[in-house]
Formats: structure tokens, C-alpha cells, sequence
């Protein structure tokens, strides 16, 4: 089992990075929220991972904090949650939401996540009240390192609904999400962030 990488972030196109550990590229799967902590590319980063070995095909997926990826791995538990919907769940909220919306019965919140209908989420509740991670507020991130971007306002909107398409949304949905973003200079990583909070609102 790979638990952790350290090594020089060499690419990264949300969900998608690479990591060069010791002349080693690993290509990864992350959530939205780890890629907000990424440093800038050259640089040193260190991320938590889960190994998913299938008939065809084998996939790393990464997490900066340990709290991240203990929700991953208790979602993929629940009958009918497969490796995107975690990944699309963990990248639409934090652990402390989750638990939240969880505890409340929230269906409605649940709901408005890819992939997640009404028998998905009721499970959700069911399964994972009893198997919630200890929340603790204080997330330790891979890296506070401040990322520095300088592509174009199309560039960056284009990036954004790629990564909501590979997170499940379907394409008219993803474009929609991203066009009612009217914020500037921001990020791929920090628009896609805030489409799928606006998602659950």
C-alpha cells in the first residue's frame, strides 16, 4: 500500500497532477480541495494516498490531510459509492460539512452532488453516521505554499468545467456552474471550489 509521496510536482490539471519521487512520475487523481494547498510546479509537495488496484487499471489518489482521506476511504464502504463519487464528494465539501450534513439528515445538500440521488444520499446517512472520521478543524496541508497562475480568464473557465466534467457533471451543467462565477483572477482550483459550493446553496 502507498500511503505517502514526497517529491517535485511536475504537472497538474485538476483533478490530474504528477509527482517525481526520486526520478519516479506518479500520476495522481485529487480532490479540488488539495489542489488549493498545491505548491507551484518545481516545487516540493507531500500528499496522503489511497492505491485502488482493478482489473483494468490502477489509480493513486491524493489528499492533503490525513482527515481528507480517511472520508474517501469510509465513503467507498457504502453500497453504491464508487472512487469518482468520493472523489466528486471530498472535492464539494469539507470533512466538517460532510459530517454536518450527515448528522442533520441533510438529503437535500447531499443531493446536489454528482452522481448522488435520493436513495445514494439516504445511504450515505445511514451508513456513515456510525463511520464519520474524527473531525478535527485544523487541517494540515500538504504544503502553504502560495500558487501563482497567469493564464487567461478563458484558459482558466475552460480548465474549470474540464475538472467538473471528469468530477461527473455533465458538460451543459459544468459550463453553467462556471459561467455564474463572475469573480476575476482566480485560479482553475479556486473557481472550481467555488462552483460546487454554489452547487449546494
Amino acid at each position: 500500500m502507498i500511503g505517502q509521496l514526497r517529491g517535485k510536482l511536475i504537472y497538474k490539471q485538476a483533478p490530474e497532477l504528477m509527482l517525481d519521487v526520486g526520478g519516479v512520475g506518479y500520476e495522481l487523481l485529487a480532490s479540488m480541495t488539495t489542489f488549493l494547498d498545491l505548491p507551484e510546479l518545481e516545487q516540493e509537495a507531500v500528499l496522503f494516498t489511497h492505491f485502488i488496484v482493478r482489473e483494468d487499471s490502477q489509480t493513486l489518489y491524493a489528499f492533503s490531510s490525513k482527515n481528507e482521506r480517511a472520508l474517501f476511504r469510509s465513503l467507498l464502504k457504502v453500497n453504491g459509492v464508487g472512487p469518482k463519487m468520493a472523489l466528486a464528494i471530498v472535492s464539494g465539501m469539507t470533512v466538517s460539512e460532510f459530517a454536518q450534513f450527515i448528522r442533520a439528515d441533510d438529503i437535500v445538500a447531499l443531493t446536489r452532488l454528482p452522481g448522488v440521488g435520493k436513495k445514494t444520499a439516504e445511504r450515505l446517512i445511514i451508513e456513515m453516521r456510525d463511520r464519520l472520521p474524527e473531525i478535527d478543524d485544523s487541517k494540515t496541508s500538504a504544503s502553504d505554499s502560495a500558487v501563482t497562475h497567469t493564464p487567461s480568464q478563458k484558459q482558466v473557465e475552460a480548465e474549470a468545467v474540464t475538472a467538473l466534467l471528469a468530477l461527473g457533471y455533465k458538460p451543459p451543467q459544468a459550463s453553467r456552474m462556471v459561467s455564474s462565477i463572475s469573480a476575476e483572477n482566480l485560479s482553475a482550483e479556486e473557481m472550481i471550489r467555488l462552483a460546487l459550493k454554489a452547487s449546494l446553496s
